[in-house]
Formats: structure tokens, sequence, C-alpha cells
């Protein structure tokens, strides 16, 4: 497999050309991240709708993990309301950017972005009432590592709604040991099982998967599959 910091600079590059609008997200291999394009500001990126799974409450405080240019951070500001707050992370400069002119366009007052890794979140123990993220955590190698930052940032009884790509089946260590295919949402995808076991082992409960879709390459002998997984902290 390749190292954690190759894989890291593979995806950053590649998101960074995408927020320049010097590549788009669907390529040949790139169908495991790419959703449909539907709203201003959305790059196609994501694989799910985490935001409309969370059942926010107003006032409430949402972290998005991989925020990209905002979209799914502007859908939880709608819903937690002018007294809410919604923090966007992602460690790509140009997103953040990106995503800070979108605000700034849309008018949202109560949302912020940080340029951080999710692995190593800039967010305070215990400040966040609910965790979102879309299709992001599979590019990251150390995803035993971001659990544990989730659960960190948690406050007690705080929850969380990940839309994210896994695979069922062996999955060849060709492709796992391909750096483009981990920027293409394929190569660092867990598989489903351990995806699950992942979150109890970090101190989550009441795990399940909201919402599922699975597919199968041309000439491959495992699938994908699009989950949406929502848990809380006790």
């Amino acid at each position: 497999m390749p190292t954690g910091q190759r894989i890291k600079e593979s995806v950053r590059d590649r998101y960074a050309r995408i927020a320049l609008k010097e590549e788009t997200c669907c390529g040949p291999q790139d169908s495991s991240c790419c959703g449909p394009t539907t709203d201003t500001g959305d790059l196609g990126l994501s694989c799910g709708s985490p935001t409309s799974i969370a059942e926010f409450r107003a006032g409430e405080t949402v972290l998005d993990l991989g925020s990209g240019a905002g979209v799914d951070v502007f859908r939880a500001a709608d819903l937690v309301g002018e007294n809410g707050r919604v923090v966007g992370v992602d460690m790509t400069p140009e997103m953040i950017a990106r995503a800070i002119t979108n605000a700034e366009q849309g008018g949202y007052r109560n949302v912020e972005f940080r340029l951080g890794e999710i692995e190593h979140l800039p967010i305070a123990d215990d400040s966040v009432d609910v965790v979102l993220s879309n299709c992001v955590i599979n590019l990251v190698s150390d995803k035993r590592q971001v659990f544990g930052e989730i659960h960190r940032v948690l406050s007690d009884g705080g929850r969380f709604s990940i839309s994210d790509i896994v695979t069922i089946g062996e999955v060849p260590d060709e492709v796992r040991n391909d750096p483009n295919l981990w920027a293409g949402c394929l190569a660092g995808a867990l598989d489903r099982a351990e995806y699950l076991e992942m979150l109890g082992a970090a101190g989550f409960v009441d795990v399940r998967v909201a919402a599922e879709s699975s597919w199968r390459e041309p000439g491959v002998d495992f699938s994908t599959a699009s989950i949406t997984v929502t848990g809380r902290k006790p």
C-alpha cells in the first residue's frame, strides 16, 4: 500500500485541481466518488446525503469532515438556523478558499471553514453535537484515527451521519496499491463489515446503516457500496 503521506499528497493534488476547475470529479475509474451535481457550488463529490438523515435541531453545532466547497455545510446551516453553527474542515487550501467564497455569496453567517486534516481535527474536545462526512473518510489511510477524532470532538450523546464508500469481497493488491485509485475513492475503501466494526471499537453505540446502494464494476470480483451510517457517542 502507498505510504500515508503519498496518499495524502495524491488526494490533495487532485482535489485542488477540482476546486480550481482544472479537473472534474468523474473519470473512467471515478464513479465511486461522483454524485449528481444539483446546486451551485456542488462539485459532484458526494456519495450520499448525510444531511437528510442527521435530524438536526435548531441551535446545534455541526462539524463537516472534508467539507470541500461547502455544500453540506450550507445545507446543515439552513437546518440548524441562525442560532446554530456549522464548521467545515478540509485539508485542501483551494477548497477552503472556494467554500469561503460560496459562503459569502450565499450570505451565510453561521458557518466557518478551517484548514486541517480530519485525522487531526482543529476542534476542541466535546464541542460538537453532530458530525457529518460525505465520501471523504475512504480517502484517509488511518481511519481508526479519524473515528477516534470524531469521538473526541463529539459531546456526550452527540451523533454522526457519515456517507462513505465501502467494499464487499476481496480487493486485489494492484487496486489497493494504486495511489490514483485512492484519490478516486476506491483503493482506500474499507470492507463494509470492517468499517462498522471499527466504529464500534471507537466507542460509538447504536451504529446502523441508514441507507445503502451497491454496484460491481465490469471485470472485477468485488462489489462497491455507498453507505450512510449513523451512530452516537454514549
